[in-house]
């Protein structure tokens, strides 16, 4: 397990026990950096790019920039490095040239492997941003090379460097000496400016397929001595989500977790907190069933063994995509790291259940999966999710309904209410048949009981609503109708609010606006005026006093419904058991007639 090609370490820093003669134990190295590939052929699913950079070094059109781009850990720095190597190899007798195959036994190879080479400066623009670094790197670009053929400068992260820096870099970039070679990475290639990429030579470095991923990882755990379960295996590559690093890591950590040497699937599960994928088939079976009961049984008991929420969430919708992918091509499960009694089971899952319903599970999964991310209690967000889920299984299918309705069908409502009774025909109104009462809120203790309506009278409604809008207004609530109906919701309340109307006839509107109405109120009513009636207006301010606003006069009638709601006996009653409430709001309710109709008491109001 150890790299035997790294120097022992001090002897005083040697642990109990360490090897004879007090050398001490060589350090560890991580897989990630152990295994790290140190020429083209040991880049792992980048074929593009090596036969490219190949083909372009062994014919000498080397282009002076190239960027790399790709998620993380996919392998853009360590590709940095070996076209360093490549571009100053010199060979083991000292007299090669550049080569598509560094020897690694040169002094350039072994100084840039070791990240000491004078000539190729590794810089991270995550901490070096400002144009100051920029201003140093150009002014180091016009020296040659100390020892090498090529001075390489390699920029990680190139995105952050700031607009400044890019703009001093681009002169440089496009006419650089002869002796320079650029080479940037980012995982972030929008946010790099198009001058820049202009000037570059672009690779994509694609994401590893997991089958592919779950080869590398199986050669590397063999190299180490460690026994690791086909299945194991795929679980990494699948977490790994195409990332080498991010897969070497994770086999370096199942390796450790491993008791007996042997990592196999359920080590793998407990560590990444992966439910059994049987267990996931079983719950989205349930769900899909909609055994609601059974379902949250099941979740409960795989959280209580160590599943995470959201990555349960995510195995369902990996199974939703895979019974999809089954019913439209049935051979989707050849391939799979999967046993026979799973792919058999899925594939009668698939037969049995509708596309629609995979569709729609499909994005309910998708939605739930950001709530349960960002819920303060994952676990709950997940049953209820469930819940939609297997609630929404029993819905039929939109081309159902449709094929039913048109075959001339009716389809079956959910379950509603007691329908009301059929509207009474309108009458004329009359006083007898009305009685004002109120509802009441005031006190904290005692008027939170007449906070609930008793039974409210509706106030008339207010003049201006009376009228409806329009084309021609011919009174100042026709106009304000028409505003409020066109939604220009800034000057209908200036209109209602703000506005003491002198005098409005077709044609003419005057009025003495508030300090707090628009500058210029009364040039936009009168051009929308003209541009909605098709006639000119004359809208003009004047400094009568005018009439109330609008708002004014319906605050106004409210209240006096109110007062003279409050001279009912039985409000008065409430009022004087509930000291401190107060009438909110006043409707009118329609009084019974004939026979069932009460009686008027006491000087009640019709």
């Amino acid at each position: 397990m150890t790299d035997a090609t790294v120097p022992p370490t001090d002897v005083t820093a040697a642990p109990a026990g360490a090897g004879a003669g007090g050398t001490g134990a060589e350090p560890y190295r991580v897989l990630a950096r152990k295994y790290r590939p140190q020429n083209f052929d040991e880049l792992v699913g980048q074929e593009a790019l090596v036969q490219t950079l190949t083909n372009a070094i062994e014919t000498g059109r080397i282009a002076h920039a190239f960027i790399l781009t790709g998620v993380r850990g996919i392998g853009k720095t360590t590709t940095a490095r070996i076209i360093a190597r490549a571009l100053n190899c010199i060979g083991p007798d000292g007299k090669g040239g550049p080569t598509a195959h560094p020897c690694g036994v040169c002094v350039n190879c072994r100084a840039i492997a070791d990240d000491r080479h004078v000539d190729v400066i590794e810089m991270d623009a995550a901490s070096r941003t400002g144009v100051d670094d920029m201003r140093e790197l150009i002014e180091g670009v016009r020296y040659k090379p100390v020892s090498a053929r090529y001075k390489v400068y390699i920029i990680d992260e190139v995105h952050m460097l700031s607009k400044s820096a890019f703009n001093a870099l681009l002169k440089t970039l496009e006419e650089p000496p002869e002796h320079v070679k650029f080479v940037f990475a980012t995982t972030e290639i929008r946010k790099v400016p198009v001058t820049v990429l202009s000037r570059c030579q672009r690779f994509d470095l694609r994401r590893l397929d997991q089958e592919l991923l779950a080869k590398h990882l199986g050669a590397i755990a063999a190299k180490e001595g460690a026994r690791v379960e086909p299945e194991a295996l795929a679980l990494l590559a699948r977490a790994a989500d195409g990332s080498v690093r991010d897969g070497l890591s994770l086999l370096d950590q199942a390796i450790a977790h491993a008791v007996d040497g042997t990592v196999g699937a359920q080590v793998v599960r407990d560590m990444l907190g992966l439910a059994d994928r049987s267990l996931v088939l079983d719950l989205f079976d349930g769900v899909m069933r909609g055994d609601v009961k059974g379902a949250l049984a099941q979740v409960a008991s795989m959280y209580r063994a160590g599943a995470d929420p959201l990555v349960v969430v995510q195995d369902l919708l990996d199974i939703a995509h895979w019974l999809t992918r089954l019913k439209i091509v049935p051979d989707a499960a050849e391939g799979l790291a999967v046993s026979e009694a799973e792919r058999g089971r899925a594939a009668d899952m698939a037969g049995r259940l509708a596309m629609a319903s995979l569709g729609r599970a499909w994005q309910m999964l998708l939605k739930g999966l950001g709530e349960v991310q960002y819920a303060p209690q994952p676990l709950a967000a997940l049953e209820m999710l469930l819940v939609r889920l297997a609630y929404a299984a029993e819905l039929p299918a939109p081309a159902d309904l449709v094929k039913t309705l048109a075959a001339g069908g009716t389809v079956a409502a959910p379950a509603q209410p007691a329908a009301p009774s059929a509207p009474r025909p309108a009458a004329p109104r009359s006083d007898a048949a009305s009685q004002p009462t109120a509802a009441m809120s005031g006190a904290p203790a005692r008027g939170a009981l007449a906070a609930r309506p008793i039974a409210e009278p509706e106030p008339a409604p207010p003049p201006m609503a009376s009228a409806a809008p329009s084309p021609a207004p011919r009174t100042f609530e026709e106009i304000v109708a028409l505003f409020e109906a066109k939604r220009e919701g800034m000057l209908h309340h200036h209109l209602v609010e703000s506005v003491h109307l002198v005098r409005c006839e077709p044609g003419l509107l005057e009025f003495r606006p508030e300090p707090s109405a628009s500058d210029n109120l009364a040039n936009r009513v009168g051009q929308l005026l003209g541009q909605w009636t098709g006639r000119r207006w004359m809208v003009t301010v004047s400094r009568e006093p005018g009439a109330p606003t609008l708002g004014e006069q319906r605050r106004a009638a409210e209240l006096a419904v109110k007062r003279d709601a409050a001279q009912l006996p039985l409000v008065r009653a409430v009022l004087e058991a509930f000291p401190g409430a107060a009438i909110e709001a006043v409707r009118e309710v329609r009084r019974a007639t004939g026979a069932d109709a009460p009686t008027q008491e006491h000087g009640d109001k019709p």
